[in-house]
């Protein structure tokens, strides 16, 4: 059964049926929301059936695809996944129904609305299940299109300016990593990623050229300091399923590009860089984190606090060690869960009140004790408190950000303390503070649909914080094989005994 051409291209069978709709205008919106939802859930439920067989005894690809797409090109349709990959395959999976059920209050253009997340659920698998460069390129790319739509279209007062800003941005480094892929085919003679991991040996100085290529793509899509100025412009204009799809899995394709492509085919250049990307991940850790501490807007907060947990992401990549990139897995998925679940938490009260003001509200422990609840634990997960998924990622990350550099693993560790200092203090403000005026009392708690979308979540981020090996023996042993390839093994080692010396 070609199970991940299922998962990938369900969602757009699901958009020729919404196309097809036709009837009175409630009654088509209302068809809409359920068939997408439906759609989706059939998607997460094919999705959950490739993690539950996948073999954690290998870690190779498996569920692999491979068709003629353009022969006279050499280019191939192939997909498959690997313990990197499948985590980010379920958790696309997982927010899409999560995002359709938060946006039943959309009225405007609703199954426009719905049609776009379906695309935008393709396109994200399909970055992560691509075995074909070129393939991988344009499902990677193409994820631009529909945010730039959900934002420009369903986003607040400034959403042209922003929408362009995201949009600029991701191009201009996508083009270069398009240059780059055209080198990787042309010198090694395949677009095939499963044998370029494995066989791909690209002159040093070419290298050089190529990884910064790569880089000027990734570190865009993380985003890296000093290129992450579109993101809090985006989060604070897009609806609240565009700052949940965004921050839960696009931010994700940034670090799984530096896993795929730079540290496994481009392994010289990756030790030559790993000082610029710890330089670059210890100042947007503390950089955005004294940013969030200052800003009044919720959703803002939010945003530089994402730059942040990414720094984490990039740091644990380049140690090069088992702790480290375990952890940066982990950090990715974490974040993903808890990111989205803090951009639902200020959708809900921005449904009630229109504002995001964080001095607006106050006393909601009062009025909204299920709400206090559940804000409370993707607050203290996103401190990192032991026994929430957060602390595993950013413990292990610090782990290895220690084996290769004490100096850096004070800069990741400080991360913990100032998200524990801007957190706490929304936290603090929003549920227990002096209500600002009297509307905070008049705002209804958390109703069935929305603690529908925010169960899940809560019980995936405690259940990884107790249980971590639920994800680390699905990536641990591809990991494990990332890392033993003899090119990065020989030329990590090499470099730290230099360094020792």
């Amino acid at each position: 059964m070609p199970l991940l051409s299922l998962i990938t291209f369900l969602p757009l069978l699901g958009v020729l049926f919404l196309l097809l709709v036709r009837g009175e205008e409630r009654t088509v919106e209302s068809n809409a929301f359920w068939m997408a939802l439906w759609v989706s859930l059939v998607t997460l439920f094919l999705a959950l059936l490739a993690w539950f067989t996948y073999d954690r005894t290998l870690g190779g690809f498996q569920f692999v695809e491979e068709r003629e797409w353009l022969p006279a090109l050499g280019l191939s349709y192939r997909l498959g996944v690997d313990g990197i990959s499948l985590p980010f395959v379920v958790l696309s999976a997982l927010l899409t129904p999560i995002v359709i059920v938060a946006s039943r209050m959309i009225q405007e253009r609703a199954r426009t609305y719905m049609i776009l997340f379906l695309v935008l659920e393709t396109l994200m698998i399909g970055s992560f299940c691509a075995l074909d460069l070129f393939l991988f390129y344009i499902f990677f790319e193409g994820v631009l299109i529909p945010m730039f739509l959900i934002i420009g279209i369903w986003g607040g007062p400034r959403r042209i300016y922003a929408t362009f800003k995201f949009f600029l941005y991701t191009l201009a480094g996508s083009l270069l990593m398009l240059l780059a892929l055209l080198a990787l085919r042309h010198t090694q003679g395949t677009s095939d990623i499963t044998w370029l991991l494995e066989n791909a040996q690209v002159v040093s100085g070419l290298q050089h050229w190529m990884w910064l290529a790569f880089f000027a793509s990734f570190a865009v899509k993380i985003p890296m300091w000093p290129v992450h100025t579109w993101l809090p412009d985006a989060h604070v204009e897009a609806p609240t399923g565009g700052s949940v799809i965004l921050a839960g899995v696009l931010l994700k394709l940034g670090g799984y590009g530096f896993l795929r492509f730079s540290v496994p085919m481009l392994p010289e250049a990756s030790v030559d860089f790993a000082p610029l990307i710890f330089a670059l991940s210890a100042v947007a850790i503390v950089y955005a984190s004294l940013v969030a501490l200052v800003q009044e807007d919720m959703k803002k907060m939010i945003a530089y606090s994402s730059v942040a947990h990414m720094g984490f992401v990039t740091a644990g990549i380049f140690t090069f060690t088992r702790e480290g990139v375990e952890g940066a897995i982990f950090q990715m998925v974490s974040h993903g869960l808890i990111s989205a679940a803090l951009f639902l938490i200020v959708g809900v009260v921005y449904d009630r009140r229109h504002s995001r003001k964080i001095s607006d509200y106050g006393g909601l422990v009062n009025t909204m004790p299920r709400y206090a609840v559940v804000f409370m634990v993707f607050m203290l997960g996103s401190v990192g408190l032991p026994g929430t998924s957060g602390f595993i990622g950013e413990f292990l990350v610090i782990m290895g950000s220690f084996q290769a550099s004490g100096l850096l693993a004070f800069f990741v560790a400080s991360g913990m303390v100032l998200g524990a200092l801007y957190m706490l203090s929304l936290y603090r403000r929003v549920i227990f503070a002096a209500p600002s005026d009297g509307e905070s009392a008049k705002m209804e708690d958390l109703s069935p649909r929305e603690l529908a979308f925010f169960v899940p979540l809560a019980v995936l981020v405690l259940l990884l914080g107790i249980a971590p090996t639920l994800l680390t023996s699905v990536s641990g042993l591809t990991v494990d094989l990332l890392l033993e390839s003899e090119p990065l093994f020989s030329l990590f080692h090499d470099s730290t005994a230099a360094g020792e010396g």
